[in-house]
């Protein structure tokens, strides 16, 4: 197994996808562990989150700053800064910024997958907005994940 660093955000590079609101820098990429996991920095901007999904890895979600409204297999809850969320392989699941201000998580992805690699393709998809759910998973294919319905909305409270 190789020995990987990180460096600052300054020197990484910074994959943005407006669509959902998004940016992400791969801390650590599976090529360094044997295919075991990756692990992702993200920032999602105010009411922004990924379309409901699932796929066969297992996520692992650190809140660093804001607070999240996730839904796991159709139940829905919070996190706070410093709440930790286990997704199971399998489950469909979205989340999405609950504050007025960008929020912050560390996610490690088991087994891992080349982040870098999805997220740009994903990017590339989503380059004039979010397309539909069939355009999605037309990606999605390749990558063994399936796109379920829209992101989760900001609940008014």
């Amino acid at each position: 197994m190789a020995i990987q660093t990180s460096h600052s955000k300054s020197t990484e590079e910074v994959i943005k996808i407006p669509a959902i609101g998004l940016e992400l820098g791969v801390r650590v990429d599976p090529s360094t562990t044997d295919g075991a996991f990756c692990f992702i920095d993200t920032v999602n901007a105010p009411g922004f989150g990924p379309p409901r999904h699932r796929h066969k890895e297992t996520e692992v979600f650190r809140v660093m700053e804001g607070r999240y409204l996730f839904e796991v297999d159709g139940v829905q809850f919070y996190a706070e800064e410093g709440d930790v969320v286990t997704v199971p392989g399998g489950a469909a699941h979205a989340f999405v910024n609950v504050t007025d201000r960008p929020a912050r998580q560390y996610i490690l992805i088991a087994p891992g997958l080349d982040a870098r690699a999805f997220f740009l393709g994903l990017a590339d998809v989503m380059h004039d907005g979010r397309p539909d759910t069939a355009a999605l998973n037309v990606f999605a294919k390749t990558w063994d994940v399936e796109f379920l319905g829209p992101p989760l909305t900001v609940p008014t409270e």
